[in-house]
């Protein structure tokens, strides 16, 4: 899946252009000639730098692509075996972040596996495999000693991340069109409050004798 084109100011504009027809009207539903127009350039410009509209397609997810990466204070956080308060919102974090300054990202990679199905899965595979088997691995981890609760790691990865890139729209549905929250920040605070609810276990009070048990205990 390697595309070689020229690194130039024009194709910079090209893959733009097309990011953002693709995230908008899908593979199948943009041309060519719709990605030279919003460029400001000429078709035959454009297969100067592309040799094809696939190959155009797979240039803009790469260039978008790098949004993906795990920032290193999360990298170390899992790699050093971090506490949960401290892991997860940083995961949410970033989750959403991708949902409010990136979200050509996430159309084109659900594009991606619609249009294009069979490459899909080996952008994935190179993109986010790595970063979702370390989380997972991390979960798996603490659920050994003891810090969060016993469950499947795979379907927590699975719901963590479906929980931060849907909650918005869903929201939207249930709630009407005024945001759940105000930013990005304030959206994984509360996403990691509410999954830290569920996933650290709680020490259950000893509730103090009454005094009718007193008296049974004393007799």
């Amino acid at each position: 899946m390697q595309v070689s084109t020229k690194n130039t100011a024009t194709s910079e504009k090209i893959i733009q252009s097309a990011a953002q027809l693709f995230a908008r009207q899908g593979y199948h539903g943009t041309s060519t000639r719709d990605i030279a127009r919003l460029a400001g350039v000429s078709e035959n410009t454009l297969f100067r730098h592309f040799d094809r509209k696939e190959d155009l397609f797979w240039s803009a997810l790469r260039c978008h692509s790098s949004a993906l990466k795990m920032r290193r204070d999360l990298v170390e956080g899992i790699a050093q075996d971090q506490a949960p308060e401290v892991v997860l919102p940083k995961i949410l974090e970033m989750l959403a972040d991708l949902v409010s300054y990136r979200p050509e990202l996430l159309r084109l990679i659900s594009v991606a596996y619609v249009e294009l199905e069979w490459k899909a899965e080996a952008f994935c595979q190179e993109n986010l495999a790595p970063d979702l088997s370390a989380i997972n691995h991390y979960f798996r981890m603490n659920m050994k000693s003891g810090r969060i609760r016993e469950m499947d790691p795979t379907m927590l990865t699975s719901a963590l991340m479906t929980t931060a890139l849907m909650h918005p729209g869903i929201s939207k549905l249930i709630e009407g069109n005024n945001p759940a929250y105000s930013n990005s920040l304030e959206a994984s605070r509360a996403h990691a409050r509410f999954w830290l609810e569920l996933l650290t276990p709680k020490t259950v009070p000893t509730p103090w004798p009454t005094l009718e048990r007193q008296r049974s205990a004393a007799s």
